[in-house]
């Protein structure tokens, strides 16, 4: 894009001010600090120019807004033709008390559901389980059964609404759930639409929601993603997750990396399974976390888009364009938020949704102010909303596609996180693919130490964190928290009791032994795991027979 002789005269000109005018100023009013850094250790120069993007390729690097390689975003018109879903993350205590908030959220003008699941059931164990005392109902809703999905769902009509739900180990169970309730509702699987998770390989690497060992959970993501391309077209079939990785305490580049090395690993296991790359790839999704560092995170989203895009067409030969688009999520940083000061996070919250709209998103959920203290409140979840609503609408970043395209600090930044990026990706690839970098503890490794850096920068007061290392004052103990009933678990253990006493068990166990058998076979889980919630198996159950045939994951420790 730039001419050599016009690069030599910028250069001199750039040698000239930093002589005239820079070091004389420097002299009188020192910079604040001898190195400037992002949030993820990157260094950041003092001024930008033409000279450090010198070699930039407007067609190959950047292009145009829905077409390879996607760096400007995955839709010709991105928010001018429509904002992005806005999906508030939600569940507490039981599945009722969960339905009264995602109604009060629609009302509110939500545009999509996202369901956070208590421990126990993401851990695949029923509300009355010995492990499951003291947890149910306390980070999400506890979900025991179909019964349970009915009331998470009542007087939401599921082929209006899109559903997100952050569900792993048992991912095909939760979704089963789901399918079987549309059914009721008279909703033909093509009219459903929604993601689930179904992410285990972070699990083991930053989460630790794992149930099962690796090829066995990875055979259960499959058969998802297989069966949904097949009956649930519309039905995003995986959320391949960064968001936990950078909560880990990777940088920037590592959460995107080692996301797409995930992602990587998922294609290769359905193109061994048998499937053309092209019928299921096009429903893959991602999610990413948003820091407060707003230009980072903008060439984060960039770079991950080009790369992807080409490791798709490049690696696995996509030819649908829909193939390589990095459609993703975005959930703001909570791992940012701060117990102290919380209305600080308002603004925290505020710079990182801005991040999210500047790069690109498919659809975002903004943390509540009070989420380091407590799960939101009311008011803490509609002022969270109501950020993403005043940037959508007041802020002018939708107006115009990709506004920061063309800046020398946002395409320099976005070249080194792909060229960071594609370096990791050679790393994996060398030690045999993801699965083998995740025994190896090559991955948590990398990330243990990134997350032990940004620690001592803060504990040093070399990185300032409002309110926590650097304008600190004396506060009031906080009132006002939400608090979930501690009854729940109880009340919840009953219920699945009762569930147990007045089912037909006969077509419990007939549904459970048609499971075990598939299980122990190469035909998809799917059909039978349907069945299985429609007799009103319980998520303990299924899980368990799981149990039974594949056994349970116990992790190495890595030093």
């Amino acid at each position: 894009m730039f001419d050599k002789s016009k690069l030599d005269s910028i250069a001199q000109q750039k040698a000239e001010w930093e002589e005239k005018v820079l070091n004389p100023a420097l002299k009188k009013f020192p910079e604040r600090k001898k190195v400037f850094t992002t949030i993820s250790g990157t260094s950041v120069e003092r001024v930008y120019t033409p000279l450090d993007v010198a070699d930039f390729d407007y067609e190959k690097n950047l292009g145009f807004p829905g077409a390879y390689p996607f760096t400007r975003g995955v839709q010709p018109t991105m928010y001018r033709g429509r904002f992005w879903t806005m999906r508030q993350y939600a569940g507490f205590g039981s599945a009722k008390e969960t339905n009264t908030r995602f109604r009060y959220l629609l009302e509110q003008g939500q545009t999509g559901l996202s369901v956070a699941f208590d421990l126990p059931t993401q851990s695949g164990y029923d509300s009355d389980h010995p492990l499951a005392v003291g947890e149910v109902g306390k980070v999400g809703v506890a979900i025991d059964s179909i019964e349970d999905m009915k009331v998470l769902f009542d007087k939401i009509p599921l082929d209006k609404v899109t559903t997100s739900m952050t569900i792993n180990a048992p991912a095909t169970v939760l979704l089963a759930m789901y399918l079987a309730i549309a059914e009721e509702q008279g909703v033909p699987f093509d009219k459903v639409g929604g993601t689930v998770q179904n992410d285990i390989l972070k699990e083991y690497t930053v989460r630790g929601q794992y149930i099962f060992p690796p090829q066995p959970s990875m055979r259960l993501t499959v058969d998802l993603i297989e069966y949904c391309f097949k009956h649930v077209p519309r039905w995003n079939t995986i959320s391949i997750s960064g968001y936990h990785i950078r909560e880990a305490g990777a940088t920037a580049a590592q959460e995107m990396a080692f996301t797409i090395a995930d992602g990587i690993a998922y294609v290769q296991a359905c193109i061994d399974r048998g499937l053309d790359v092209d019928t299921f790839a096009p429903r893959l999704s991602f999610f990413f976390n948003a820091f407060t560092n707003v230009l980072e995170e903008v060439a984060k989203f960039r770079a991950g888009r080009r790369c992807w895009a080409r490791i798709m067409k490049e690696r696995f030969g996509a030819k649908n364009p829909r193939s390589m688009m990095m459609r993703y999520h975005v959930q703001t940083g909570g791992v940012t938020l701060t117990a102290q000061q919380p209305l600080n996070n308002i603004v925290r919250v505020a710079l990182q949704a801005f991040a999210a709209a500047l790069g690109g998103c498919q659809s975002l959920h903004t943390n509540s102010y009070d989420e380091a203290l407590c799960l939101p409140t009311e008011q803490a979840v509609t002022v969270a909303l109501r950020t993403q609503q005043i940037i959508a609408e007041e802020s002018g970043a939708t107006d115009t596609i990709d506004p920061l395209a063309g800046s020398y600090y946002v395409e320099a930044m976005t070249n080194k996180i792909e060229e960071e990026i594609e370096e990791y990706i050679r790393k994996i690839d060398e030690m045999g693919g993801t699965l083998a970098a995740i025994e190896e503890g090559f991955i948590q490794k990398e990330i243990q130490e990134s997350a032990y850096r940004f620690q001592k920068e803060i504990e040093s007061g070399e990185r300032a964190y409002v309110g926590v290392n650097k304008y600190v004052m004396d506060e009031p103990p906080p009132t006002n928290l939400l608090k979930v009933d501690m009854e729940v678990g109880r009340r919840e253990a009953e219920k699945v009791r009762r569930l147990r006493a007045e089912r037909d068990q006969k077509r419990v166990d007939e549904a459970l032994a048609r499971l075990r058998e598939v299980s122990q076979s190469d035909e998809n889980v799917m059909p039978a795991v349907i069945e299985a919630v429609k007799a009103k198996a319980t998520i303990g159950e299924i899980c368990d027979v799981w149990r039974e045939v594949f056994g349970e994951y116990k992790p190495e420790s890595f030093v």
